[in-house]
């Protein structure tokens, strides 16, 4: 890294691009060096290539990540800004993922331009976009009568699709939303209780270079970590249920003092089998209570169980 020009790689979505800003503007307040310090470079990446098929039959995680990480590790960028929820488990050596930005809201949320109010509103055999296999068995695990097809795009797409009757409803992150200001979308959050969301759903992550001390000692002091416990709990549990885009998993875990509520739960993709769970334990256990938890549903799945 040059003395005073710090570069951030990131997808170039509109919500990409406002993850970016918020980093180069909480390293600022915390750097006190001038916006000129900073360049925001946009890489495109896999996943925002592919339009023509679902992420699944893509390949998964890392669709969204693989070429900024490239860009990291080469040197063309200094730090790289994710979307938690897109990130593997797994960091490619020599890179570390160490800073996490304060979490935004985690829940899901049901966009329509009808007046149906909630899933249960929906009439019988009506039909709902989207690309999250999580959201597809989550919703037939409800509704089994309803038909699920293909939603990508953003948050305007979406919009337009839903307007054109390609279908009656979608979801959205409230994150994303909330994040990009988009205050005037028909949205109406979803309980966790009802929905829980992807494991690391609202975060932000912004992975360096490992022997790069300068950069880490920049992000010191912007880390968050309470969302960074959080995660580890979260990404503890996908890490041994081995998660992708081709998996419905879904998690969440919230802190209360020094405890850590995390709920998990594997659906299979048509939704005909929920298995969930509920523990709360010492902050400092998290990973090791998201490891031991998928460890149990593992179990009661059995072989075949994601089919």
């Amino acid at each position: 890294m040059t003395q005073d020009l710090l570069r951030i790689g990131t997808r170039g979505s509109p919500l990409a691009l406002a993850q970016a800003h918020e980093t180069r503007d909480r390293l600022r307040e915390a750097t006190g060096l001038p916006e000129a310090a900073f360049e925001i470079v946009v890489i495109r990446v896999t996943g925002d290539v592919i339009q023509d098929r679902s992420l699944r039959e893509a390949g998964g995680k890392g669709l969204f990540t693989k070429e900024i990480e490239e860009a990291l590790l080469s040197g063309e960028v200094d730090i790289a800004v994710h979307s938690m929820k897109d990130m593997p488990t797994e960091q490619p050596e020599g890179l570390a993922l160490d800073c996490f930005l304060p979490r935004e809201d985690t829940r899901d949320a049901f966009v329509t331009l009808t007046e149906h109010a909630g899933i249960a509103d929906l009439p019988e055999g009506a039909t709902v976009g989207t690309s999250s296999l999580r959201r597809r068995a989550q919703l037939l695990a409800r509704r089994p009568d309803l038909k699920v097809v293909e939603f990508r795009g953003n948050v305007q797409t979406r919009l337009s699709k839903l307007s054109q009757g390609i279908a009656e409803a979608t979801f959205l992150a409230m994150a994303g939303l909330n994040r990009l200001g988009y205050a005037e979308v028909p949205a109406r959050p979803i309980p966790p209780d009802a929905m829980l969301p992807a494991i690391a759903q609202g975060a932000i992550g912004i992975e360096r270079r490992s022997a790069d001390d300068r950069v880490r000692e920049m992000l010191a002091p912007i880390h968050h970590e309470p969302t960074g416990q959080r995660l580890a709990a979260e990404r503890g549990f996908l890490r041994r249920l081995d998660g992708s885009c081709q998996t419905p998993i879904a998690g969440l875990a919230e802190l209360d003092g020094d405890r850590l509520r995390l709920r998990g739960e594997i659906l299979r993709p048509d939704g005909s089998r929920v298995l969930a769970d509920d523990v709360t334990g010492a902050v400092a256990e998290g990973a090791e209570m998201g490891r031991a938890m998928a460890e149990r549903l593992l179990g009661e799945a059995g072989p075949g169980f994601f089919g």
